[in-house]
């Protein structure tokens, strides 16, 4: 299988299966000398990791990192860092019959049809657990960007339609809640609402919103790769992510030029901009300002509810999924999120290093 490797000069390859033994990442690229230790890495897969909420699956997995390699003294060396996080409460027997039929909304019948085999397990490859590799890199990409003041604001804004006000919003309350929304009034209509899509078995959408600040001007490339580009891409390769929108996103299409350009003035010496509808990016490349990611997850498609499928003997037939399964996805999904922005902006400033000769001269002077 091909495509489990993101990422050019900070490179990650996931690996690992639901129902494996383990799961994990071998990040190629970071450079010698950051301190790194399990705690930097345990702090990020203790976001995403499941049971822990009445909104989560209540599969319990403590998810404890290990580093296998990369690391001498608690600084890394430069060689390749692998990353590991043993399975140990997975309960197969759940989805013995799913190897007979195709989940709705799964990647059970594309996966056939590519591979002609699959581990159906939970989903294997195709689980969200997959993003735990994810999570375990972008936390190392997370602290490059820290040395670099360079920090994330990720937040679930909606939930089915009970949207967050911009007017109540509370970054300190962001991992104050279950649902890590960034205010108490969206946050309590949101749990009613979502215990009540519990109770009929069924699961909801929602939205996580990253803002990314301190990013410099000048990153990203004005062709294939974009900085916006690279991004939507790397959002986009999280599971359940349906659409991806950079600054007013779609919006944009009901806009007037006068409205939507983002203007420029001169403060105390410093380029700003009079507005941010441009998400901080302009012609694929950083413009300075915040970048403003938008996500939209699709409603978990493992519901107990009847649905309609087919199975593998062209049989029509009905199904009430079992197993233990998200009723969303959002908030938990706020750090891979995270994470995915932090590797492609690691990737873009390590990119940008052999941009401009006169940096190339500055730096090895």
């Amino acid at each position: 299988m091909s495509g489990s490797t993101f990422g050019n000069k900070f490179k990650i390859t996931t690996w690992g299966e639901s129902h494996g033994k383990a799961l994990g990442v071998v990040v190629d690229g970071c450079p010698a000398g950051l301190p790194l230790t399990e705690d930097d890495i345990q702090v990020y897969l203790n976001r995403r990791r499941p049971g822990f909420s009445q909104f989560s699956t209540p599969r319990k997995e403590s998810d404890q990192v290990e580093i296998l390699s990369g690391v001498f003294e608690g600084k890394t060396t430069g060689t390749p860092i692998s990353l590991m996080v043993r399975n140990t409460s997975q309960r197969s027997g759940d989805y013995g019959d799913i190897a007979t039929y195709y989940r709705p909304g799964h990647a059970d019948y594309t996966f056939d049809q590519k591979y002609g085999f699959r581990d159906y397990r939970g989903g294997g490859r195709s689980s969200g657990r997959e993003t735990i590799g994810r999570v375990a890199a972008g936390a190392i990409a997370a602290k490059i960007l820290k040395t670099l003041n360079i920090s994330f604001t990720t937040y679930v804004s909606s939930i089915g339609d009970i949207v967050s006000d911009p007017a109540d919003f509370d970054a300190d309350y962001i991992s104050k809640n279950e649902l890590n929304m960034p205010d108490a009034k969206s946050c309590e209509a949101a749990s009613a609402y979502l215990s009540d899509i519990i109770a009929q078995n069924d699961s909801i959408g929602s939205t996580v919103k990253c803002i990314v600040s301190g990013v410099p001007a000048g990153l990203g490339d004005p062709v294939f790769d974009k900085l916006d580009a690279n991004l939507a891409k790397a959002l986009m390769s999280i599971g359940a992510v349906k659409a991806v929108e950079i600054g007013d996103g779609v919006m944009v299409s009901e806009n007037t030029g006068s409205y939507d350009n983002d203007g420029f003035h001169i403060e105390d010496g410093v380029v700003n901009k009079n507005s941010n509808h441009a998400g901080g990016i302009l012609g694929g490349i950083s413009d300075g300002s915040d970048l403003l990611l938008t996500c939209h997850f699709k409603a978990t498609p493992s519901i107990a509810s009847t649905q309609k499928t087919i199975n593998k003997s062209g049989e029509n037939i009905d199904v009430s999924i079992r197993g233990r399964h998200d009723p969303i996805i959002g908030p938990r999904a706020v750090v891979v999120v995270e994470s995915m922005a932090a590797i492609t902006i690691v990737n873009a400033l390590f990119d940008n290093m052999s941009a401009r000769m006169d940096k190339l001269v500055e730096f090895y002077k």
